[in-house]
C-alpha cells in the first residue's frame, strides 16, 4: 500500500511545493486567485473548480490529505494506471467543489434574503435571528445590540450600525474561499473501499483492524452528520467530502457500465 507510484508522487510534490512557496510569500496573490469562492463572489472564476484542490490552509491540512493520498492512492494507480488515476482524482475534486458550491450558494441565497429583509426593516428580533442562523458563535455579543434595539427601536444611528454589521457579515461570508484536496481524497477512499472492500486497515483512532468498506461507510455517515448538524465555528467542508465520494462512485459505475478496464 505504501509504494509511491508516479502520479501519486507528482501530486504529492505539486501540493507540497505550492504550500511551501505560499508560506515563503513567493506566490503573491496567486493563492487568492486559485482558491474556490462562492459563485456570487466578486472573486469567483470558473477555473477555481480545478485549482482549489492544489492549495491548502496550512501544514496540518496538507499533511492529512497527502497522507491519505500516499496511503490509498498507489494501489489504485497500480490497478488503473497513471492517466486514469489522475482523471479520477480530478473528477472527484471538481465534483466535490460543485456539490459544495451548490449547497453553499443555497445557503448564501437564504442569507441574502434575510439580510435584505433586515435592511428594509431593522428590528431586534431580525438582528437576533440573523446571528442565530448565520453567526451563532457571536450570538452573545449580538444580544447586547438586539437589547438596545428593543429598548430604542427608533434610534437611527443604532439601526445604521446594525445594518452595517449585518451587511458586513453577509459580504464576508460571500467571500470565504475553499481550498484543499479533501474532496478528491474522499473519492480515493470510496474507490479503495469499492475495489478492495475487505482490506483490513489499522488506523490511529481505531484500536482494532477495520475493513475498508466499513471504515469508509462510517466516515461518510460522519461527514453527512457534520454537514447537516454543523457546529458553530466548524470550517470543515463536509459536503465537499461527500461530493468527492458521490462523483467517485458515479465515475466508477460509468466505467463499469461501459466495460472500461480498471487496470
Amino acid at each position: 500500500m505504501f509504494n509511491v507510484t508516479p502520479m501519486v508522487r507528482n501530486l504529492l510534490l505539486i501540493n507540497v511545493a505550492l504550500l511551501f512557496l505560499e508560506s515563503m510569500g513567493a506566490l503573491g496573490n496567486v493563492p487568492k486567485l486559485l482558491a474556490l469562492y462562492p459563485w456570487t463572489s466578486e472573486y469567483f472564476q470558473p477555473f477555481q473548480h480545478v485549482t482549489y484542490m492544489f492549495l491548502h490552509a496550512g501544514f496540518g491540512h496538507l499533511l492529512s490529505n497527502m497522507f491519505g493520498l500516499f496511503s490509498f492512492g498507489p494501489m489504485l494507480e497500480m490497478r488503473w494506471g497513471a492517466q486514469r488515476f489522475l482523471v479520477f482524482w480530478l473528477v472527484c475534486g471538481v465534483g466535490a467543489g460543485l456539490l459544495y458550491s451548490g449547497i453553499r450558494q443555497y445557503e448564501i441565497s437564504h442569507m441574502r434574503q434575510d439580510r435584505d429583509a433586515f435592511l428594509e426593516a431593522p428590528s431586534a428580533v431580525g438582528y437576533s435571528d440573523f446571528f442565530r442562523n448565520y453567526y451563532p458563535e457571536a450570538f452573545d455579543d449580538a444580544a447586547v445590540v438586539a437589547n438596545a434595539l428593543r429598548r430604542t427601536p427608533d434610534d437611527a444611528r443604532l439601526q445604521q450600525s446594525a445594518i452595517r454589521t449585518v451587511d458586513e457579515i453577509y459580504q464576508a461570508s460571500n467571500n470565504v474561499p475553499m481550498v484543499g484536496a479533501s474532496g478528491a481524497l474522499f473519492g480515493i477512499l470510496l474507490a479503495f473501499a469499492y475495489l478492495f472492500p475487505n482490506t483490513e486497515l489499522m488506523l490511529l483512532f481505531f484500536p482494532f483492524p477495520i475493513k475498508a468498506k466499513y471504515f469508509v461507510a462510517l466516515y461518510g455517515l460522519y461527514e453527512l452528520y457534520g454537514g447537516i448538524q454543523r457546529a458553530p465555528g466548524d470550517t470543515v467542508a463536509h459536503f465537499a467530502h461527500l461530493g468527492g465520494m458521490l462523483f467517485g462512485f458515479l465515475l466508477l459505475k460509468y466505467w463499469e457500465r461501459h466495460h472500461s478496464r480498471f487496470y
